[in-house]
């Protein structure tokens, strides 16, 4: 089963998932004066993405009944919980409420001491809240902060915006744009009353509703032109690095065959001269080269998990380009969560197949670590992170029947996935199939040149493949990190694969250099030399978690370094599997014709 068909195949069935977690409720469509709800979502500071809470936290007015529109696994993976507000709007239907101040009063709320203060902290700390109408997100800040230094108490006063103006537009029965404007501060005293109202307004647009998420999109931000350059410089990487390649396996490699079969035409004067063009350099470990290295076990299965990832980040941006994944609230996490779960197949059948060739014996235990090492890192790291977001009451903390349902979906389908791709994989393609005999005896591995010590290659190794995507780092952690919805997965789809090319030619350069210095250890070598991209990652977010944003807060810090350790552990598996297979071809096509005893 090759890369390509599999990631086809896994495609093909998630083509008709592509919706899954967009939530919709009906087909948008309204008559006159029909009811449309408006859903909060959650309110948070606003420099801090992932400290979010419930939007009743706050002591803003409740409807009489909670009402909660039902959710999928990745909003309640992404701590989506959208609530009734009780606001009522009618489509197409005007509300102005009082003729003096154009205001329909929702409630009257008393502020308390602790009502107060809930309030004072969060305009302080810059909070605002997130509604979906039509499902269509607005967003609107709690309140602001007014400098009343002019005052006898000098300080800061804190007004809270109670008063909500919505700016609906619409197209024949369908709803295609809306806007929130937040009026009325009020000052914030315990013991004061606090009037919230709402006022709407609705008026024809001239916009097609398959249209009506484009203003979301930051087209400035995105398709700016160094993006552009970005995709060119890395191409130009690309073709260096083939070319580079290119010319090893056609100059160097071709001299030295032609080293080897000169006797053929008699050029070689005698035995000797035949003996010494066969034992120089790479040519000499032909006896050592396929000898499996230490702790072969563990990079059977970090291989295996890498085929998965490779399988469910392309799965996921094949559906990506043929929708509209930014549409619907989780659906990338669902299509992560789908795909994962039915491309453990592909792990089991190569991590199985790679330790059959080798004839070991503890193929269980392989079975067992390509199973359960990524799962229970990710559990570890959500794990932890659920403890915070628990003592912090954020929405981000799990609910258990949504732990349950991720654990029944790996139980249920990945781990008998891998189970079966284990077995098919020792059975089908277990077989030796070396182009060179393992000799009886290790050989001996002289002195290399500083350059060619793990200490040099390995960090060496991640720069190239880290310079083909730091642009697009930049445009990744920025969507991510600051509220902007990213969108140009065609963009990313072309840094992934220029990646898989700089990660394959990169390992190929490091492992020919390793081999003609006769050390036959070339195997974790590939795979740690780009699997290295994944420190600078982790270099470049704490840059840009220092220079490129405002977050603070243990909360925030918690969540900002476990989000970036599963990222980074990401690319360092993906990275180092590419590496280990570019190398393996590279190894068997250039000892496929050495003639060994």
């Amino acid at each position: 089963m090759t890369l390509a068909k599999s990631t086809l195949f896994v495609c093909l069935l998630a083509l008709g998932h592509l919706r899954v977690g967009s939530a919709d409720e009906s087909n948008h469509k309204y008559t006159p004066d029909e009811e449309v709800k408006v859903w909060a979502n959650k309110v948070g500071p606003y420099h801090n993405p992932q400290e979010s809470y419930l939007y009743h936290s706050l002591p803003f007015c409740r409807p009489n009944k909670r009402e909660q529109k039902p959710r999928t696994l990745g909003d309640s993976l992404e701590g989506n919980t959208l609530l009734n507000t009780g606001i009522s709007l009618k489509f197409r239907s005007d509300v102005s409420g009082n003729k003096d101040t154009g205001r329909v009063t929702m409630c009257t709320v008393v502020l308390k001491e602790d009502s107060a203060a809930s309030f004072e902290f969060a305009i302080s700390r810059q909070y605002w809240y997130q509604l979906y109408v039509d499902e269509l997100p607005v967003w609107a800040m709690v309140g602001e902060s007014i400098d009343s230094d002019y005052k006898a108490n000098s300080g800061n006063e804190k007004m809270v915006y109670t008063h909500m103006k919505f700016d609906l537009g619409y197209n024949g029965d369908r709803i295609v744009q809306v806007n929130l404007t937040s009026e009325v501060p009020k000052p914030v005293k315990a013991g004061s009353k606090l009037v919230f109202s709402y006022g709407v307004h609705w008026h024809p647009v001239d916009m097609q509703f398959e249209d009506r998420w484009r203003r979301y999109l930051d087209y400035n931000f995105f398709e700016h032109q160094i993006h552009s350059f970005s995709i060119l410089n890395s191409f130009m990487m690309v073709i260096f690095l083939v070319g580079l390649v290119s010319l090893i396996l056609l100059r160097t490699l071709r001299q030295d065959y032609a080293a080897i079969f000169k006797d053929a035409e008699g050029d070689l004067e005698d035995e000797l001269d035949r003996d010494l063009a066969d034992e120089t350099g790479w040519k000499k470990i032909h006896g050592d080269v396929f000898r499996d290295p230490a702790y072969w076990p563990y990079l059977c299965a970090l291989v295996g998990v890498g085929h998965q990832l490779l399988l469910m980040i392309f799965g996921v941006l094949f559906c990506a380009l043929a929708g509209t994944l930014y549409i619907g609230r989780g659906a990338v996490m669902n299509l992560g969560v789908f795909f994962y779960a039915i491309t453990a197949f592909a792990s089991g059948y190569k991590s199985g197949s790679m330790y059959a060739q080798s004839r070991g014996q503890h193929w269980k235990m392989v079975m067992m670590l390509t199973a359960l090492v990524f799962p229970m890192f990710l559990v570890s790291v959500s794990f932890g992170l659920n403890v915070i977001a628990h003592m912090y009451q954020a929405i981000l903390s799990v609910h258990y029947t949504s732990l349950a349902a991720v654990v029944a979906i790996w139980f249920v389908t990945a781990l008998p996935l891998t189970v079966v791709g284990t077995m098919l994989g020792r059975n089908w393609n277990g077989t030796p199939n070396l182009p060179c005999r393992i000799s009886g005896i290790p050989g001996y591995l002289p002195k290399k040149k500083w350059f060619l010590e793990w200490k040099v290659m390995i960090p060496a190794g991640g720069i190239l493949p880290f310079g083909s995507i730091f642009i697009e780092m930049y445009f990744v952690f920025s969507s991510f990190w600051n509220y902007k919805f990213y969108y140009v997965y065609g963009f990313m789809f072309l840094v992934m694969s220029m990646l898989i090319v700089v990660c394959a030619c990169v390992a190929i350069v490091a492992t020919y250099f390793l081999l003609n210095a006769e050390d036959y250890n070339w195997q974790w070598n590939s795979f740690l030399s780009v699997a290295s991209t994944s420190f600078y990652v982790l270099m470049y977010a704490v840059y840009f978690y220092l220079t490129k944003t405002k977050m603070h807060g243990f909360f925030q810090i918690s969540f900002y370094c476990g989000y970036v350790l599963v990222f980074c552990s990401t690319i360092f598996i993906v990275c180092g599997t590419v590496g280990f297979l570019g190398a393996d071809a590279f190894v068997r096509r250039i000892y496929r014709d050495i003639k060994s005893d």
